[in-house]
């Protein structure tokens, strides 16, 4: 079956995704779920290795590689590379997360393929950047968190460091990725020309330590772990009522006010310990057991209400399932369904935005490795006896 673009916004795009694991199909997820024709290349059934957490009938594949097609192709024999050309001379980008010295051993380097492919768009993923005393490094998500900071600032002072829930090194460095594709393309529009684009994850972590990181740089104070409370907002973060937890979120006087109102405590507006931000700071433990005291003697969702009709933010802290219970979540349609072929029906989170005229969807659920091999074989002008040869030869 030929490619069912789920957007038309990237349809007119073909995308080589050279990627396994996750930074990498991460950022042809994106690209493919704004309609983009994004074929996979992968080892031949015979030769693959664990390139996917959860195996290829796992949630986690399922996920990360919907709206894509597949081909195997054995890029450890000549003919394989010849092959993986003839691909990318009707592509406008390709997307890796080899060791950085892989693509230049294969010839499949940007600078070689350029000079064919002037246009060609070539993105690069590494754990710690194309060059430089750690670039032969192998990169993983949690060792990026660590080394980016973040498990620094993660978790409660004097617990030691923490990761996150999500491999969030990862999927920022794919989602980074898939942005710089973007701006790559649209910057060709103007020049006709191609580029290459890298990141890593530890570049990704740098960057989304935000506010964190200016505090060093500009303020020269080094962030610490403040646990479920924000580090510089206060009160903000994690309270206990009758039933459960909640965030809690105060910025600023007049929303303080409103909360002190809300929780019939008007004169800690005046109170010397809490009057204002630096007050607050000092006093945060006791401020902080005094909310919950009074917290406790409502349920959660009673909190929720208040705060929210006051112009507090408020908001119940969900598991997984409890999310997918939110009437906003359901409201806003974030779970998509589709149908596959090798599992049947199937529901998938969709993109978090929403273009109104050419929104993107799941058309196809993830393919098996080399689902399409012979389809897109075709595509390049290889017939059936060819195809015939080529499958004896072990190169697809």
């Amino acid at each position: 079956m030929p490619h069912i673009p789920a957007s038309s916004a990237l349809s007119r795009f073909r995308i080589i995704d050279l990627t396994q694991v996750r930074a990498g199909p991460t950022a042809c997820r994106q690209l493919a779920d704004w309609g983009a024709d994004v074929i996979q290349v992968q080892m031949p059934e015979h030769m693959r290795g664990d390139d996917t957490l959860g195996g290829q009938d796992g949630s986690d594949y399922q996920h990360t590689h919907r709206n894509k097609r597949s081909i195997t192709l054995n890029l450890k024999l000549p003919e394989g590379i010849s092959i993986l050309k003839r691909l990318i001379a009707n592509a406008d980008v390709v997307v890796e997360n080899f060791r950085p010295d892989v693509k230049f051993r294969l010839g499949i380097d940007y600078e070689t393929l350029s000079k064919d492919y002037p246009k060609l768009v070539y993105a690069s993923i590494s754990g710690f950047g194309q060059t430089g005393p750690m670039a032969q490094r192998p990169g993983f998500d949690q060792i990026a968190q660590g080394m980016g900071g973040l498990m620094s600032v993660t978790g409660n002072l004097g617990d030691g460091p923490m990761r996150v829930g999500i491999p969030i090194a990862d999927l920022c460095s794919g989602i980074f990725a898939a942005q710089g594709i973007l701006v790559a393309l649209l910057e060709r529009e103007a020049s006709g020309k191609g580029q290459w684009l890298h990141t890593s994850l530890l570049e990704s972590m740098v960057y989304m330590m935000d506010f964190q990181n200016s505090r060093w740089l500009i303020e020269g104070e080094i962030p610490t772990q403040a646990g479920n409370y924000h580090p510089t907002s206060i009160p903000t973060g994690v309270y206990r009522a009758r039933d459960g937890y909640m965030n809690i979120a105060v910025f600023g006087s007049k929303i303080w006010e409103r909360f002190c109102n809300i929780l019939g405590a008007p004169e800690w507006v005046t109170d010397d310990r809490y009057k204002d931000k630096m007050a607050r700071s000092i006093h945060r433990d006791t401020l902080n057991a005094e909310i919950n005291r009074r917290l406790a003697s409502q349920d959660c969702a009673y909190w929720v209400k208040c705060f929210n009709d006051g112009g507090v933010a408020c908001g119940l802290i969900n598991d997984v399932k409890g999310v997918f219970e939110e009437p906003q979540i359901q409201h806003l349609g974030m779970v998509k369904e589709v149908v596959s072929a090798h599992h049947g029906p199937q529901r998938l989170v969709g993109q978090p935005v929403q273009l109104e005229r050419t929104p993107g969807t799941i058309a196809r659920a993830a393919p098996k490795r080399g689902e399409h091999s012979e389809e897109i074989l075709k595509e390049i002008g290889i017939n059936s006896e060819e195809l015939v040869s080529l499958k004896a030869k072990g190169i697809y």
